[in-house]
């Protein structure tokens, strides 16, 4: 984990502002009606926070970037509670259970998530793999760096 990127995203996530209307509308051009869904579910952090990835990537990339965080919407976590499970699983992911496991497994819920959408198989895959080393990537790997280096996570 990137200590500087956490410490962006802990101080973006405690605005509520929605996403600029302009943003909405392109990503809605670029999502089908399940992905849709799942963005509309997003908290208003995590959609600026996934549109400033996606406007750093190609194009038909970008709904990998837009929804490569959407699992943390099982947990149902806010701001404060997602940094205590942050921190909570530096100590051992794998002992964790309830709304925390959830958060802390939400590249695997959010490939699920997506999987059920109808989403590419590129999307699905970063979704469940953007938190692995690039040695375990099955999305191609110049798409993989792209979209890594566009979320400086």
């Amino acid at each position: 984990m990137n200590l500087v990127h956490l410490a962006r995203r802990f101080v973006g996530s405690l605005g509520s502002q929605e996403p600029e209307a302009s943003d909405e509308v392109w990503v809605r051009s670029l999502l089908n009606e399940g992905e849709r869904r799942l963005w509309e579910r997003m908290p208003a952090s995590d959609r600026r926070h996934a549109l400033g990835v996606a406007r750093a990537v190609p194009v038909d990339v970008a709904p990998a970037a837009l929804l490569h965080d959407v699992g943390k919407i099982v947990s149902g976590l806010g701001t404060f509670a997602r940094v205590g499970a942050t921190v909570l699983g530096w100590s051992g992911r794998a002992r964790w259970h309830g709304r925390v496991g959830d958060y802390l497994r939400h590249d695997v819920l959010g490939a699920e998530l997506l999987r059920s959408a109808g989403s590419s198989d590129v999307t699905i895959a970063w979704a469940a793999e953007h938190h692995l080393p690039p040695d375990r990537w099955t999305v191609p790997p110049e798409l993989g760096a792209a979209l890594k280096a566009a979320d400086d996570d």
